[in-house]
């Protein structure tokens, strides 16, 4: 009789290992796939494109009349420095992969890397 609960739970068991396998396969085609260099720095103000700048070119830029200093040197952006009490923009670091970001709430700011080679099958030709 003891025998049908340890069969039980050894179904259990591999259904558990199956569904992490899976989970984690998930989170790696989600987060984990490395992505390109992007080309383009793309200064959204208020929901607005307010400025393009090429990843390529170094330079510091004042954004939002001045709320801002976006710098852009050797491939990669970060903001340098910003009229917001807590900062948490000038702490995320510098960026250069496509897709990612820099968010100012207070002022309304948000840095985005684009136009970078995805290297991914086109299947729409």
């Amino acid at each position: 009789m003891k025998e049908a609960p340890k069969k039980k739970r050894l179904w259990l068991d591999l259904a558990l290992i199956l569904a992490l396998l899976i989970l984690a396969g998930v989170l790696y085609f989600s987060f984990g796939v490395p992505k390109e260099a992007g080309a383009d720095v793309v200064v959204i103000v208020d929901g607005v494109e307010a400025a393009r700048y090429p990843l390529t070119k170094n330079g510091t830029h004042v954004l939002n009349g001045g709320t801002n200093t976006l710098v852009i040197e050797n491939g990669y952006a970060w903001m340098s420095e910003a009229e917001c009490p807590d900062q948490i923009c000038v702490h995320m670091g510098r960026i250069h992969l496509d897709g990612q970001l820099i968010v100012c709430l207070p002022n309304g700011v948000i840095v985005t890397i684009e136009g970078g080679d995805d290297g991914g099958v086109d299947i729409f030709g």
